[in-house]
């Protein structure tokens, strides 16, 4: 999230609740695409990280960004910590570990998502090279240790570093140690909603698989493709998952409320002071009954920041989430939106992956999740393979993509940009396990190398 929201409208139930996220429904014809993906900063000369202050530091590369896109500060405490388009074309935001984030515009077609990610990489080596800065596309960091790891000043996650210990054994790494590429999409209505959702929920684990870019921590293989989705698995269980009520019936906007009341709080923003109530409940927020601010009233801020503190594989605000994948490549970014705009913004796609999603059992989904982190491809599901799921979903995806035939200068529509994946499925082997027969065979059982492979 680039910043926290302020907005003083007090909430007098949870009607005004529902129809926040209602009002996110538009016609097919104002769908857009944004594009999320982090990355690690790091010094070329020695692989280390890059600190928050310093001449070279991550505080020094936002000020440089902010020179060259003449974008607004975003601060906390008088800390630099982000930068946004004051036209609302997009963000730049830190991660906890100073994984250098950016959020893109809501664009009409991964052409033009190209062309942002290219103006942004471009614009940020101009400024990080002269600072001997570079940045590592992959899910997980793959050298330094916790410990290692710098914490940008942003007061949201000092109250997360405290409370991730109380909820789970991997909050921590998650905040510190891990990147990801997500995409954002519209819905039309909530009955499109709820399709958009099982079916975004169900194959979350396939593109888990497909983009597996996560095996080495701490100087070492460690045992996993995705080292990421396995950390997801035990952050916080209370935030997190595969989300079983969303296919059940009754399912709507309604009931994905009262999920999300039901999640304890991070933090309560009045005014420039975070009020640390981790654990408490929005519930009690809602009645003005929370034991640390009693008589104070939530406000529609509060429940927008609030969403943003969840973290199922799939998640809701005004627009879908896909927040499965690794991070990964220039390429890998791009066909992470690819795949999932060609599966959800085609009818007839979209009816496609349900038929193939919808017989699924909670069991089975939950078994596909647990799965995937380990064997990724290999994972095997209803005596099949996961690659042969991601086979036929990347067909889905690329009829979905002709569909809607929306071509660049050149004529290419956005087919090519699921190149990669279809790579992947047809020798079955992940980017992770690129990596690892690298590391075997002429990186000579060192991960050092993969700073120059997997830089983005």
């Amino acid at each position: 999230m680039a910043r926290d929201v302020s907005d003083t409208t007090p909430i007098e139930s949870s009607d005004q609740l529902v129809a926040w996220i209602e009002s996110g429904c538009k016609p097919q014809s104002a769908y857009r695409i944004g594009t999320e993906h982090e990355k690690f900063a790091y010094y070329r000369a020695d692989r280390a990280p890059v600190p928050y202050e310093g001449e070279r530091g991550i505080r020094a590369l936002l000020a440089g960004m902010q020179r060259s896109q003449g974008w607004e500060p975003i601060t906390d405490a008088e800390h630099l910590i982000g930068l946004a388009d004051p036209a609302g074309a997009g963000a730049i935001s830190l991660e906890p570990g100073g994984q250098f984030e950016l959020s893109g515009a809501p664009l009409a077609t991964i052409h033009e998502t190209e062309l942002e990610l290219i103006d942004h990489l471009d614009r940020l080596h101009g400024v990080a090279e002269p600072l001997g800065i570079g940045f590592l596309g992959l899910g997980h960091s793959p050298v330094w240790t916790r410990a290692e790891t710098p914490m940008m000043p942003k007061r949201r996650y000092d109250i997360m570093r405290r409370y991730m210990p109380k909820v789970g054994s991997r909050g921590l790494d998650m905040m510190l140690r891990t990147s990801t590429v997500q995409v954002n999409l519209d819905f039309s209505s909530e009955a499109d909603m709820v399709k958009k959702l099982r079916v975004g929920l169900a194959l979350q684990p396939i593109a888990a698989a497909l983009f597996a870019n996560s095996p080495f921590s701490d100087g070492r293989p460690n045992g996993f493709l995705t080292m990421r989705s396995e950390i997801w698995r035990d952050t916080d269980n209370q935030r997190a998952g595969m989300l079983p009520f969303a296919f059940e019936d009754g399912m709507g906007f309604a009931r994905y409320v009262d999920y999300a009341l039901d999640v304890p709080l991070y933090f309560v923003k009045r005014g420039d002071t975070y009020h640390d109530v981790a654990g408490q409940s929005f519930r009690d927020l809602l009645a003005g009954k929370l034991p640390s601010l009693p008589g104070e009233r939530a406000t529609m801020s509060d429940w927008v920041n609030h969403l943003g503190t969840l973290f199922p594989e799939a998640r809701l605000k005004r627009y879908i989430e896909m927040r499965g994948a690794d991070c990964g490549s220039r390429a890998h970014i791009l066909a992470l939106s690819a795949f999932w705009v060609g599966i959800l913004y085609d009818q007839a796609s979209l009816d496609a992956a349900y038929d193939l999603v919808k017989g699924w059992s909670a069991e089975e989904r939950q078994s596909l999740r647990d799965g995937v982190p380990r064997q990724a491809l290999a994972t095997p599901f209803r005596g099949r393979s996961v690659n042969e799921l991601a086979r036929e979903a990347l067909a889905i995806s690329r009829e979905g993509l002709r569909q809607r035939a929306r071509h660049d200068r050149h004529n290419f529509d956005e087919t090519r940009y699921l190149a990669p994946l279809e790579t992947y499925v047809a020798e079955k082997r992940t980017s992770a396990e690129r990596w690892l027969d690298a590391y075997r065979s002429n990186w000579n059982e060192r991960v050092e190398p993969i700073y120059t492979a997997a830089a983005i």
